[in-house]
């Protein structure tokens, strides 16, 4: 029997695109999810937070050619207009069970995101970019839990079980919602500074997600491709 033959070809896609991007990650020089540990940026960022609380292209035509044959070019409709050229470089990797996994933690995101102010669609596009709902999830570089908290931003945010999801959900949302006040609303940049810390974003001047759209290059091929990715996820979860 033909085991390729019997493969959903949309399975077969998303295994492809997997493929795709693991390339990608490759090719980088920059671990982006190191830079979440930098001690000196998340300090700044919490004495902020505290403050307040008290008051792109793929590498090669070929690629990019293979990949927007396999996928599709979906823009979304969620997806800043700045940011519309990484949406159509990375499309989105489509789940048909997103909604269903992230019932089972709709009412911990509900309260987390109405507590910080947030819309939990987005908080859900985070989850489901940075550990596929998985609370056990662990990174290479230390991140952990659901929203793959760095243990140095973890305990900053109270955090004593990162597996625990409340707590996980809790301090990553926090996390999340002081990025986009940091950055006055500009989602993109708060994503990337998420994924690739604010300290990178702040030293490249990126305020903006019109900034963002111009310096992109400058950031990790990771990080280009995860702000588009969450942005799609957090339309699919808005339906």
């Amino acid at each position: 029997m033909n085991s390729t033959n019997s493969i959903d070809p949309r399975v077969m896609k998303e295994l492809l695109q997997l493929q795709m991007l693991s390339k990608m990650s490759l090719l980088s020089g920059d671990n982006a999810a190191s830079s979440k540990d930098d001690s000196n940026d998340f300090s700044a960022l919490l004495e902020t937070v505290m403050g307040q609380a008290a008051g792109a292209d793929l590498s090669g035509q070929s690629s990019q050619d293979t990949l927007s044959s396999l996928l599709g070019n979906n823009t979304m409709n969620s997806v800043p207009s700045s940011l519309a050229a990484l949406n159509k470089a990375y499309s989105p990797l489509q789940s048909t069970n997103n909604k269903s996994i992230a019932t089972q933690y709709e009412s911990i995101i509900q309260e987390a995101s109405s507590k910080y102010g947030i819309d939990p669609s987005l908080v859900k596009a985070v989850i489901q970019q940075e550990s596929d709902f998985n609370h056990k999830a662990v990174s290479s570089a230390g991140a952990k839990g659901l929203m793959q908290l760095m243990d140095g931003t973890g305990s900053g945010f109270g955090v004593t079980n990162p597996f625990d999801p409340h707590q996980n959900i809790d301090a990553g949302t926090h996390f999340l919602s002081s990025l986009v006040k940091k950055y006055n609303g500009n989602e993109g940049v708060a994503l990337a500074a998420y994924n690739a810390g604010p300290g990178r974003v702040d030293r490249l001047g990126i305020k903006t997600d019109q900034d963002l759209s111009n310096k992109l290059h400058l950031l990790p091929e990771e990080t280009q491709a995860y702000v588009s990715k969450v942005f799609n996820r957090k339309h699919n979860f808005s339906l």
